[in-house]
């Protein structure tokens, strides 16, 4: 039961940090329109841009975004905020996930837990945008380009690579929901101001590239959890293998229909925030004598 003598302004925060390919939807989110628009296959896209990485030793996330734009051009398909928000929209989710956000949200104010979700993504936000759960984030940290006075699509603007993913941790633990800002991430703030402790975050993630923010979570007492796509064994047993190795603190299929082990273990993890707010408080009374 929501306890009735304290106000909302009071309750603990839960960030709820999701990757997005393979994690909310099965596969990459350039795959479900981009790459077909450009007349190639997936593996003949993502193999072009593994050769050109290797090739140039650069930045796999920067090259898959130079890749789409020298396609795109080369097939006179123009790359606009608004051509990549439509991409989005073929976009389909796991089970459950469309409804999972405001759910999972409702169950926390019934403990008096604020539910946010956030999105850490190597995938493009505005493709992301463009997606039927586009609204449901407090803020997307993802890949995006910079346009010119055209609308078109010039130069990466944003690029979210598989290590400086963890950055966006820590702007959420301050409150900071803007990829430009450099000043007040940098910024010395007590513990205690801190808007969500690392013990109130909840990442999910489907894979290796994942491990630097799974890691970094469950090392400053929050909680990770490992998903795979249903039914595919290889993803199993990488989760099942990020779990043995200590890496996450849990692994789960990716259905986040109601009732699924997913949901059951979040809402666990949910219960344990507000239980460990309720015990942080009573000791600063004790403290306070």
């Amino acid at each position: 039961m929501i306890e009735r003598n304290i106000g909302e302004s009071d309750w603990p925060i839960a960030a709820l940090i999701y990757d997005f390919d393979g994690t909310l939807a099965p596969g990459n989110m350039q795959e479900y329109s981009f790459i077909n628009a450009i007349g190639e296959e997936k593996e003949e896209f993502w193999e072009g841009t593994r050769i050109m990485a290797e090739e140039q030793d650069s930045d796999n996330i920067l090259v898959y975004m130079l890749s789409m734009l020298q396609k795109a051009r080369q097939k006179e398909i123009p790359i606009t905020k608004e051509s990549l928000r439509k991409w989005g929209e073929s976009i389909t989710f796991f089970n459950g996930v469309e409804s999972w956000f405001k759910r999972i949200a409702e169950f926390g104010r019934e403990q008096g837990v604020i539910v946010e979700h956030y999105i850490n993504s190597s995938g493009l936000k505005e493709i992301i945008e463009g997606t039927s759960i586009a609204n449901e984030f407090k803020a997307l940290f993802a890949c995006s380009y910079y346009y010119d006075d055209a609308g078109n699509a010039m130069w990466p603007a944003s690029a979210v690579n598989y290590t400086n993913k963890t950055q966006f941790l820590f702007k959420i633990n301050k409150g900071i929901f803007s990829i430009s800002d450099s000043v007040k991430i940098n910024e010395s703030i007590p513990e205690e101001e801190k808007r969500v402790p690392f013990n109130n975050m909840i990442y999910f993630g489907d894979g290796e590239t994942d491990v630097p923010c799974m890691k970094l979570v469950r090392q400053m007492g929050g909680s990770s959890i490992a998903v795979y796509e249903p039914g595919n064994h290889k993803k199993e047993e990488i989760a099942e293998r990020l779990f043995n190795q200590s890496r996450v603190d849990f692994f789960s299929p990716a259905d986040y229909s109601s009732g699924a082990d997913l949901d059951q273990l979040v809402k666990a993890i949910i219960c344990k925030i507000k239980a460990d707010d309720r015990l942080r408080r009573h000791r600063q009374r004790l403290l306070k004598g």
